[in-house]
């Protein structure tokens, strides 16, 4: 990623009026110089770092104390479903508090949560009841994280370079993943422990940064801008009162969302594309086990999505500029059917780590589209939940997709569990291959 602010896509350069109200000084200040930007961005990557340090580390250790992958799907599930229940409560919680209080709050969970597996494998008491708890606690902690950090990281990037940011923080979760698996696999080696250490010393880092970070605007971005300009969709109450809500509460976010027939088909197939695409480390993982690969080598071949992603991130501009985001889309889930059924037929790290490498390619553009067809066409007030609300309903593919791989990779093998995967993303794919909306959408005007 370079410092330049160029937009992905020339029609995206330009956010509707709902992400407008920016201070005066992030317009003056490049991307590559705005401090509190940059320090976000180095919290978030130490924490996803972590993050997938551990995505390697607990199964690995449930196969080892249980030699079940069905267990190893179980946890995968509490995990995923945690975040998917916790996701509107999030949205409502970034809408109606201080962003910077929330997402602080959460982070200290997952601290201490992911300290408390490092403690217990020094006293050599670490269960997997003890690993569910662990799982279900991160997992719910995350799309409060997550809403936060996004919602703050448009309070201190000027317009303009929003798609920048956007595809920077694509490279974030790139170089994370390219350094997490095989830096958890090593620690894993050395001890059982150190992996869980790491993740929370990464964890404490991003907490620290939320820390340090002050926005120049209020718990609501720009409703009291919208008010001052009479827009009949900014809320009449007192700028400071938290107790106004817009129409719908809880569901302001979902009912925006699904009222737009092409939203809707865009959410929907990203909820089988996560459901086929969560599940596929812990499908490599099963599977290099079993062919005996040390662990070391098991991390290093989860760095192909890695290297896809920071691949894929340098062709977003590209991407949005060539097809029509109902095309593209269409294009990456279709892609993947067939990177799904090959990586049930190769075999060794090398050949797994080249077939994710294939399947992270386009990850970066769809993640930059959704920014441009949904969270910059809604008002800032309702904003939190229309994102949460987006990744939940996207989100629960990913506890069905991995807890049903886990039951997969039981009974039917690691070959027999993917054929599956790939069969329900076609599915997913020529039902909205079908859809007119999608077919024909085009990226937002100014």
């Amino acid at each position: 990623m370079t410092d330049t602010t160029a937009p992905a896509a020339s029609s995206a350069s330009a956010a509707p009026s709902a992400s407008t109200a920016m201070p005066s000084v992030a317009s003056a200040v490049p991307l590559h110089r705005n401090w509190r930007f940059q320090t976000l961005w180095i919290g978030s990557t130490a924490a996803l770092t972590g993050v997938f340090a551990t995505d390697i580390a607990y199964p690995l250790v449930i196969l080892a104390i249980t030699g079940s992958p069905a267990v190893a799907g179980l946890f995968g599930f509490v995990q995923a479903a945690a975040t998917v229940l916790c996701g509107l409560p999030a949205g409502q919680a970034v809408d109606r508090f201080d962003r910077r209080t929330v997402q602080v709050t959460a982070e200290a969970v997952r601290v201490l949560a992911t300290a408390s597996v490092a403690l217990s494998f020094a006293l050599g008491a670490v269960t997997p009841v003890q690993l569910m708890v662990v799982g279900a606690l991160v997992g719910a902690a995350q799309p409060f994280v997550g809403a936060a950090r996004m919602l703050t990281v448009r309070s201190v990037v000027a317009p303009e370079q929003l798609t920048a940011a956007l595809t920077q923080d694509e490279i974030r979760g790139s170089v994370a993943e390219l350094a997490g698996p095989p830096l958890g696999g090593l620690l894993y080696g050395l001890s059982r422990l150190l992996p869980f250490g790491f993740s929370a010393v990464a964890f404490a880092l991003s907490l620290l940064s939320a820390l340090v970070i002050r926005t120049d605007r209020g718990v609501h971005a720009d409703r009291g801008d919208r008010a001052d300009r009479g827009d009949a969709a900014g809320s009449t109450a007192p700028r400071g009162d938290r107790r106004a809500e817009p129409d719908g509460g809880l569901f302001a976010g979902i009912l925006a969302l699904w009222r737009d027939r092409t939203l809707r088909a865009v959410v929907v197939l990203l909820f089988f594309l996560n459901a086929a695409g969560a599940p596929l480390g812990l499908a490599a993982v099963f599977r290099l086990t079993r062919e005996g690969a040390p662990s070391w080598s098991v991390g290093l071949a989860l760095t192909g999505s890695a290297v896809g992603g920071l691949a894929g991130a340098g062709l977003v501009r590209t991407l949005h500029r060539r097809f029509r985001p109902g095309v593209l889309l269409l294009a990456v889930v279709g892609s993947e059917v067939l990177l799904v059924l090959l990586l049930g037929l190769v075999t060794g790290p090398w050949a797994v780590a080249l077939v994710l490498f294939g399947t992270m390619l386009g990850v970066p553009s769809i993640s930059v589209l959704l920014d441009v067809l949904i969270f910059r066409q809604v008002p800032d007030e309702v904003r939190g939940r229309t994102l949460t609300s987006v990744m939940t309903m996207m989100g629960l593919g990913v506890p069905l997709g991995t807890g049903g791989l886990g039951l997969l990779l039981q009974y039917a093998g690691g070959t027999g569990a993917l054929m599956v995967l790939a069969a329900v993303l076609a599915c997913g794919t020529a039902w909205a291959a079908m859809q007119p909306g999608l077919r024909s959408a085009r990226w937002p005007a100014a």
